[in-house]
C-alpha cells in the first residue's frame, strides 16, 4: 500500500479530475483508490485525511450581520430620502425629518431581514451529510464519524442508511437506493457491481452510490470514492454558490421608479421657485422657504412603505392559498413569468406509490383510487365500487400484497411539526379534510409499500395478519432473479408461498392460475395475454408487479429458490407515481394566461411522456413538431447551440436531466427572453431553482436545500397553486402600479395648482401644512386601502406583462396627465371663486379651506378611479373594497375635527365652512371620477 505523502498527494491531484469508476472493474477502482476489501488502516486514514481533508461541503465566510444592514441602505430611494430629510432639517419641517427617517430605518430592517434569510442554501446542503457511517479499519468493522471518511474507505450500507459519500459499490446483495431528491428518479433504483460506459449519465450509473441519499432495501458493501468537495453533491453546492442573485424585477423598477419621482418633484420645484420668486417677484426667503416645503411634499416618502404594505398584503393572500413567500420583492415577477419550468417528481406527481390498476386474469380491469400513502380509496371494475375481499381471486391477490413485503405503513404523530410548513399545511386544508386528514409515512421500499396500502384499502392490515398468520421466512428482492418470497404458516395450519416480482418472472415460474374458484393449468394464451396486459399498463408510465402463490408441505420451514416453482398465477397490478389532483386544469389555465410550461426531470423519458400527455402538456403542435416529444439530456448536449436553442423553444419535455443541464436550460431560456419561473424538490433541483428569475419548491416533500435556494415554497405541494400564486402575482403588480399612480398624481395635481395660482397671479391656494396632510393623511392612508385591491376575474386572460415594463407605463402617463389637469382646474377654479383680491383678509382663509377639501375630496375620488384602470367602479361596486371605502370616512372624519375645533383650525389656517361650501367642493372635486368613468367607456369602446 502506498503509504508516502508524495503519493497520496498525487492521487488527491488525480481526484481533481472526475475518473469514471463506474466504467472500471471492482479490482481496477481499489487499485486505482490504493485499498483493499478489508479497508484502511487508521494510519493511511490519517495522512489521507490531512490531504483530503473532512468529508463536509466547504463554506464560505459569511458576511456580518452589521454590514447586510448597512447594505440596505445603498440604494437611490434612500438617497433621495435623506435628501429631503436634510432639506427638512433646515427648514426647520422637524415633523417631516422624523417620518422620512422612521420611514428608512423601517425599509432597512425589513430589507435586512428578507436578505439574511436568502443565502441559506448551502447550510441545508450540509444537513444531508450523515453524521456516522460504519467504515472497515484495520479489517474490522466501525462506528466512525462521517466527517472523518476518506477516499479508499470500505463502508457497509444497510436497510434505511443515508449515504455519506460517493462510492463505487463492490459487493451488493438486493441493494437498491431512493435518488430521486439528487436524480429525479422517482422509482427505487436497483443497484448492482456491473462495469457501465464511461458516458453513462450519473442517473443511470447503477454501481455507484452519492452523498445524501438513502438506502431503500438490501445491503452493500462500497469503496469510497469521493469526500467533501469531490461528491457530485459538491458540485451542486459549487454551483448555487456560483449564482449570483441580482437586483429582482421590483428593485429594478422601483429605482427608475424613484428617478423619475426625483425629476418631477425636482422640476416641479424649480418651475415654482422660478415663477415665484421672478415672475411673481415674491420675497426670496419666502420663496426658497415655500419651495423647499413644496420639494419636500413632492419626494414620496411614502412609497417605500405602500411598496412592502402591497407586496406584504400580497404575500398574505398567497400564503392562504398554500403559497409561502420567501424574499417579497420576487412575487412581483410572477406578474411577468412567461415560462414555469418544473420537475415532474414530487411537483406533478405526489412522489408516493399507488397502486392503480389490477388485472385478473379473464376479468376486466379493477381500478384503485386514493391519494399518496393513505390507506383510503375504492375499488372500480366497469365504473362501479366493487367489495374486494368478496371476490376470492381479487382477495387473494389482496392477502399476498399484504404480507409479501418488507415495508412498513405508520401514521403520523399528531403533534409531528418537524415539517417547516407543517402550519401553512394545515392552513391550506379545509376543515373536512382537516377532519379525516391522517399523516402517513412508510418505511422500507416505497415500491413494497405500495403493497400494504392497497392491502389496507381492502381490509387487510399487515400487523393484524402477523397476529394470526405465522411468518416462517422472507427471501427479499432480488435483482438477479427479480422478486421476493415470503413463507407462512395460515390459520388453518398450512403452509403457503407468496411471490412478488416482475411479472415476466412470475408467469414463468407459474404452471397453474384461478378461474370461477378452481385452479388449472395455465395456457399459451393466458401466458400471452398477461403479455398484453404488462404492455398495456407499460404504456401509461406504470410499474408492473406480478403475483402468485403456492401451498407446500408442512415440513417446509425455510425459503430456497428451487422452491420457486409450479406457482398458481394469481395476477398483476399497475403502480405509478400519481399525478397531484387538479395538474392537469393548472396547466390548462397557465396556458389561458400566456405562459408556456416545460418539464425537467430525472425520470425515463417514456415516463415523462406518458405524463405530460395525461396533464396535456404535450399537445398536438409539438406532436407534428421537427422535434420529439421529449429530448434526454445525452441528445441535449449533442446539439449544435442555435439546434440546442430550437428545441427549447418547441420541445416541452426533457428527460434523464441532470442538475447542470436543468441550469443550462434555465439560463438560456432567459437568454432567450422568458421570465423563468422554476419547480422543483429536490437537491438536483437548487441550482436551476435560484438562477431562475423566480424559484419555488415544495414545503412538504421538498428537501429544505430546494427551499432555501428558492423564494416560493408552495406549502401544499400542489403545481395547481402555482396558478393561484401567478394570479396574486399579477394583483401585486397591479396594485403597485396604482398606488404608485395616485401617489404621484397627488403630488403632481398639488405643484401644478400651486405653479398655476402663481401664474394667474392668486395667492397661494395651498399653504406647505395642507400639502402634507394631503400627502400624509389622505393619500398615505389611501394607497394602504387601495393596497387592499382585489383580483377582478380577469387576471388570466391577458399575456404576461413584459419584463421591462415600467411600473409607469404610457396608459398610467396619460391618466396621470389627465387625473393632473382635472384636478388642479377644479381646486384653482374653487379658489378663485371664493377669493376676493379686494377683501384679502376676509376671504383667504375660506379660499384656502375650500380648495383644501375640494384636493381632498379629489384624491379620494381618485382612489374609486385607481381600483380598476379599465372596468367601471359601478360595475366593480363601490361598496366591494371595504377599506378604501373605510379611508373616505376616516379622511372626512378627521377633516371635520380640524375643521371645526378651534386650536387646529387655527394651526391650519382654516375656517368653518357651511354645507353650501361642502357641497360645492363635493360636486367640483367629483368631476375626476366622471372623467375617469367617460375615459374608460371611451377605451373599451376603441377596443
Amino acid at each position: 500500500m502506498m503509504s508516502s505523502t508524495t503519493s497520496s498527494a498525487q492521487q488527491a491531484e488525480t481526484l481533481k479530475y472526475e475518473i469514471p469508476y463506474h466504467s472500471r472493474t471492482v479490482e481496477r477502482v481499489i487499485e486505482d483508490l490504493d485499498s483493499n476489501l478489508n479497508g484502511l488502516s487508521e494510519v493511511a486514514a490519517e495522512q489521507r485525511f490531512q490531504i483530503y481533508g473532512p468529508n463536509e461541503l466547504p463554506e464560505k465566510k459569511r458576511k456580518h450581520p452589521i454590514f447586510i444592514f448597512l447594505r440596505q441602505f445603498h440604494n437611490v430611494l434612500t438617497y433621495v430620502l435623506l435628501v429631503a430629510a436634510l432639506i427638512s432639517l433646515f427648514s426647520d419641517h422637524l415633523v417631516d425629518v422624523y417620518i422620512i427617517v422612521g420611514v428608512i430605518v423601517i425599509n432597512g430592517i425589513m430589507g435586512f431581514i428578507q436578505e439574511n434569510k436568502a443565502e441559506r442554501a448551502i447550510q441545508a446542503l450540509k444537513k444531508l451529510i450523515v453524521p456516522y457511517a460504519k467504515v472497515f479499519r484495520d479489517g474490522e468493522l466501525k462506528r466512525a464519524q462521517s466527517r472523518n471518511l476518506v477516499p479508499g474507505d470500505i463502508i457497509l450500507l444497510e436497510d434505511g442508511d443515508r449515504i455519506p459519500a460517493d462510492a463505487r459499490l463492490i459487493e451488493v446483495k438486493n441493494f437498491r437506493t431512493i435518488e430521486a431528491s439528487q436524480t429525479g428518479e422517482s422509482f427505487p433504483v436497483d443497484k448492482d457491481t456491473e462495469i457501465l460506459p464511461a458516458n453513462t449519465l450519473l442517473a443511470d450509473r447503477k454501481n455507484m452510490v452519492w452523498m445524501g441519499t438513502f438506502v431503500a432495501s438490501g445491503q452493500a458493501k462500497a469503496i469510497i470514492s469521493g469526500t467533501g468537495i469531490d461528491t457530485s453533491i459538491s458540485k451542486i453546492a459549487e454551483a448555487i454558490e456560483k449564482i449570483k442573485r441580482g437586483k429582482g424585477h421590483l428593485e429594478q423598477k422601483v429605482s427608475k421608479l424613484v428617478k423619475q419621482v426625483g425629476i418631477i418633484a425636482i422640476g416641479g420645484a424649480l418651475v415654482t421657485f422660478l415663477v415665484a420668486f421672478y415672475i411673481r417677484g415674491i420675497a426670496f426667503i419666502e420663496t426658497f422657504s415655500f419651495t423647499l416645503a413644496s420639494l419636500v411634499s413632492a419626494i414620496p416618502e411614502g412609497l417605500p412603505i405602500v411598496l412592502v404594505i402591497v407586496l406584504s398584503i400580497g404575500a398574505s393572500r398567497m400564503a392562504r392559498k398554500c403559497a409561502i413567500v420567501r424574499r417579497l420583492p420576487a412575487v412581483e415577477t410572477l406578474d411577468a413569468t412567461t415560462l414555469i419550468a418544473t420537475d415532474k417528481t414530487g411537483t406533478l406527481t405526489q412522489n408516493t406509490m399507488n397502486i392503480q390498476k389490477i388485472l385478473l386474469s379473464n376479468e376486466d380491469e379493477i381500478t384503485v383510487t386514493g391519494q399518496g400513502w393513505e390507506p383510503f380509496g375504492e375499488f372500480l371494475q366497469k365504473e362501479k365500487i366493487i367489495r374486494p375481499l368478496e371476490n376470492p381471486r381479487l382477495a387473494k391477490l389482496l392477502h399476498i400484497a399484504a404480507i409479501c413485503n418488507n415495508a412498513r405503513l405508520l401514521k403520523a404523530d399528531e403533534d409531528d411539526e418537524s415539517n417547516p410548513c407543517f402550519t401553512e399545511v394545515c392552513a391550506c386544508m379545509s376543515a373536512q379534510d382537516l377532519e379525516h386528514e391522517e399523516a402517513y409515512r412508510v418505511i422500507g421500499d416505497p415500491t413494497e409499500a405500495s403493497l400494504v396500502v392497497v392491502g389496507e384499502k381492502a381490509g387487510f392490515y399487515k400487523d393484524d395478519l402477523l397476529e394470526r398468520i405465522k411468518l416462517l421466512d422472507s427471501m427479499p428482492f432480488n435483482p438477479a432473479v427479480k422478486y421476493r418470497a415470503s413463507l407462512i404458516r395460515d390459520e388453518n395450519q398450512e403452509h403457503e408461498i407468496y411471490v412478488v416480482g416482475a411479472p415476466e418472472v412470475v408467469i414463468n415460474h407459474s404452471k397453474f392460475t384461478n378461474q370461477n374458484g378452481e385452479t388449472r393449468k395455465l395456457t399459451h394464451q393466458d401466458r400471452q395475454g398477461v403479455t398484453v396486459q404488462v404492455e398495456h399498463l407499460a404504456e401509461e408510465a406504470m410499474r408492473v408487479l406480478g403475483l402468485a402463490y403456492r401451498k407446500v408441505s408442512e415440513e417446509v420451514n425455510t425459503l430456497s429458490e428451487g422452491l420457486i416453482t409450479d406457482l398458481v398465477f394469481v395476477g398483476i397490478v399497475g403502480l405509478m407515481d400519481p399525478l397531484r389532483i387538479g395538474v392537469g386544469e393548472a396547466i390548462a389555465r397557465t396556458k389561458k394566461a400566456g405562459i408556456r410550461v416545460i418539464m425537467q426531470t430525472g425520470d425515463h423519458r417514456n415516463t415523462a411522456i406518458a405524463i405530460a400527455k395525461k396533464i396535456g402538456l404535450i399537445d398536438e403542435i409539438e406532436k407534428s413538431s421537427k422535434h420529439p416529444s421529449a429530448l434526454t439530456e445525452s441528445e441535449l448536449v449533442q446539439m449544435p447551440e442555435e439546434v440546442f436553442e430550437d428545441a427549447l423553444q418547441h420541445v416541452s419535455v426533457f428527460a434523464r436531466m441532470s442538475p447542470e443541464m436543468k441550469l443550462r436550460t434555465v439560463k438560456k431560456l432567459q437568454k432567450l427572453g422568458h421570465i423563468v419561473a422554476m419547480t422543483g424538490d429536490g437537491v438536483n433541483d437548487a441550482p436551476a431553482l435560484k438562477q431562475a428569475d423566480i424559484g419555488i419548491s415544495m414545503g412538504i416533500i421538498g428537501t429544505e436545500v430546494a427551499r432555501e435556494a428558492s423564494e416560493v415554497v408552495l406549502a401544499d405541494d400542489n403545481f395547481a397553486t402555482i396558478v393561484d400564486a401567478v394570479i396574486e402575482g399579477r394583483i401585486i403588480f397591479t396594485n403597485i402600479r396604482r398606488t404608485t399612480t395616485h401617489l404621484i398624481t397627488t403630488s403632481i395635481s398639488e405643484d401644478v395648482t400651486v405653479i398655476t395660482s402663481l401664474l394667474m397671479g392668486l395667492p397661494l391656494p395651498l399653504l406647505p401644512i395642507h400639502i402634507l396632510w394631503l400627502n400624509l393623511v389622505t393619500d398615505g392612508t389611501g394607497d394602504i386601502a387601495l393596497a387592499t385591491e382585489p383580483g377582478h376575474g380577469d387576471v388570466l386572460e391577458e399575456p404576461p406583462r413584459k419584463g421591462k415594463e415600467n411600473i409607469l407605463s404610457k396608459d398610467m402617463y396619460i391618466l396621470i396627465i389627465m387625473f393632473v389637469i382635472i384636478m388642479s382646474i377644479g381646486d384653482i377654479f374653487l379658489f378663485s371663486l371664493y377669493y376676493d383680491p379686494l377683501n384679502h383678509d376676509a376671504t383667504i382663509g375660506l379660499a384656502r379651506t375650500v380648495a383644501f377639501l375640494s384636493m381632498m375630496f379629489s384624491q379620494l375620488f381618485n382612489l374609486w378611479n385607481m381600483r380598476s384602470t379599465k372596468k367601471s367602479i359601478f360595475k366593480l361596486g363601490v361598496f366591494t373594497n371595504k377599506f378604501v371605502n373605510l379611508d373616505f370616512i376616516i379622511s372626512i372624519g378627521f377633516v371635520v375635527l380640524v375643521l371645526y375645533i378651534p386650536v387646529t383650525a387655527s394651526i391650519f389656517s382654516f375656517v368653518p365652512l357651511g354645507w353650501a361650501e361642502w357641497l360645492l367642493a363635493i360636486a367640483v372635486s367629483s368631476c375626476v371620477l366622471w372623467f375617469g368613468e367617460l375615459y374608460k367607456y371611451l377605451k373599451r369602446r376603441i377596443k
